[in-house]
């Protein structure tokens, strides 16, 4: 029988999924359920020849057990013997995956309020998984656990003890992709791993980190995962009087979340779409215009980073625009030809497999799964 790691991203109405052989983690299957609360459908991309995308309904749950159903149609004597959940928010408590237990699960829901519109969907995931598969191993992995070793030079906030005290504080995300990318400079140019790298993660939701020797000096987003560089509907770093002033004119934290969260970024700066392949192509002013100010932003912030690691070596672009649209990357570069020469690079996220290594270690008795 061949044992398997189910990893999980869910979100508000998706959820991705991929499951991997534990001996070799081989890709067995991989795939992702959207429209849920609505008109969800679950569509497969590994393998290559899989039916299209089948109705469904329900929640998370119905979601991860058409997910599990998928599985049993699909497999040759797999067994799930552990499911790695992508956790948006590990506070201050989680700086390593950890097997989720009651007293595991308490602790990440008090962090809701720090990402919620993200937690709160994470969760629902591992009580899903907790319900359909009692008996395999839940590991939550941290997209801020990478950045916890930052030094409070660069997580503070400049606001009263009293609030300090309660969180506010930076904590960054995107570690697991930027733990991927660390471990592929290792790997792959360890030369330049050893050197003072700028990561980009840009993709609908966009962020940057300064990584020296691999470890996470600084990074984009802040104590929430609006902060930073304009994303596809998100508003990224403002003037947080321009929030006060929407409460005075009458909108409440909910409508103010929708705006900043999801009527801004490329979307509302464009008036089109949040789309950057559609940008690219389109005509309109408006277009360009939103993907200069991107450019702008992601240059602007690669250079407060030099800063921060006192020079720069090489500037790597990863995740779905960083990949694919190289006039993005064109553009940030040349904004940044004034500084001494830095290598360029493109490397893949695989935020997944990052999760199935950390699962495999655990599993092994690897403690917090490091490199």
């Amino acid at each position: 029988m061949t044992q398997a790691i189910l990893t999980l991203n869910a979100g508000s109405s998706s959820l991705k999924f991929q499951a991997f052989a534990v001996d070799d983690l081989s890709v067995l299957l991989a795939g992702k359920v959207t429209g849920i609360g609505g008109d969800a459908k679950l569509a497969l991309s590994v393998p290559e020849d899989a039916a299209p995308a089948q109705p469904m309904g329900g929640d998370h749950h119905a979601a991860l057990a058409a997910v599990l159903d998928c599985i049993d149609r699909h497999d040759d004597d797999w067994q799930v013997t552990a499911i790695a959940h992508r956790i948006v928010h590990g506070g201050t408590s989680f700086a390593a995956p950890v097997a989720i237990d009651d007293d595991v699960m308490a602790a990440l829901a008090e962090l809701v309020p720090l990402a919620p519109l993200h937690q709160p969907h994470n969760l629902e995931a591992v009580e899903a998984s907790r319900a359909l598969l009692p008996d395999a191993l839940d590991i939550a992995c941290f997209d801020t656990g990478f950045h916890a070793g930052q030094d409070p030079l660069f997580t503070t906030m400049p606001l009263p003890q009293r609030l300090r005290d309660e969180g506010f504080r930076r904590y960054g995300f995107h570690g697991i992709s930027y733990e991927w990318i660390a471990r592929r400079l290792r790997a792959d140019h360890p030369g330049i791993a050893r050197g003072r790298v700028v990561a980009a993660h840009l993709g609908n939701g966009a962020s940057m980190c300064a990584m020296v020797g691999g470890q996470s000096v600084d990074t984009s987003m802040g104590m929430t995962a609006l902060d930073g560089l304009p994303m596809g509907t998100r508003c990224g770093a403002i003037d947080p009087g321009a929030v006060t002033m929407l409460m005075r004119r009458g909108m409440d934290a909910e409508a103010i979340d929708h705006v900043l969260y999801h009527e801004s970024g490329l979307k509302g700066l464009s008036g089109l779409t949040n789309d950057v392949a559609a940008l690219i192509q389109s005509n309109d002013r408006q277009a360009q215009f939103a993907l200069d100010v991107f450019a702008l932003r992601i240059a602007q912030f690669a250079g407060r980073m030099a800063v921060s690691m006192g020079g720069l070596d090489a500037l790597v672009f990863t995740a779905g625009i960083g990949e694919n649209a190289a006039s993005v990357r064109d553009a940030v570069v040349a904004r940044l030809s004034f500084l001494p020469a830095f290598q360029v690079l493109v490397i893949p996220t695989d935020e997944e497999r990052m999760m199935a290594i950390h699962v495999k270690e655990l599993m092994a008795g690897g403690g917090a799964c490091a490199d």
